[in-house]
């Protein structure tokens, strides 16, 4: 399959990592069931690095990092190739989120998206 790479088995399922233009067009909704911030691993990003196509750790200065303190019920929109990552918890403390991606493109055949719901 052409340009889709990383192809890994875990558990019995496959996931590989699809071309550019797919990645490019995932929209993702997070919504925080319990407030986060830097003392129960909130989310940190790297605003506008979705534009950057795919990096790797080692090719990312994180001098522009922020933390996204976000409240309960609150929500939060992101693009997946944005670089981001949250530490351990220090506290004790719940931060629930649900996590949807939503993307308008399909996959090359004969592979499948594996939560696929068509609206």
């Amino acid at each position: 399959m052409k340009n889709y790479k990383n192809w890994t088995k875990k558990e019995e399922q496959i996931s590989v990592q699809p071309p550019l233009d797919i990645l490019e067009n995932i929209l993702t909704l997070r919504v925080h069931l319990d407030d986060t911030n830097e003392n129960n691993g909130a989310l940190k990003l790297i605003p506008s690095s979705h534009k950057w196509g795919v990096k790797r750790i080692q090719e990312i200065s994180k001098e522009t990092e922020e933390l996204c303190d976000v409240p309960a019920g609150a929500v939060m929109l992101m693009k997946p190739l944005t670089f981001h990552a949250s530490s351990r918890s220090k506290v004790q403390k719940r931060r629930r989120v649900l996590h949807l991606e939503f993307s308008n493109r399909e996959l090359q055949t004969p592979l499948e998206w594996n939560e696929k719901l068509v609206i």
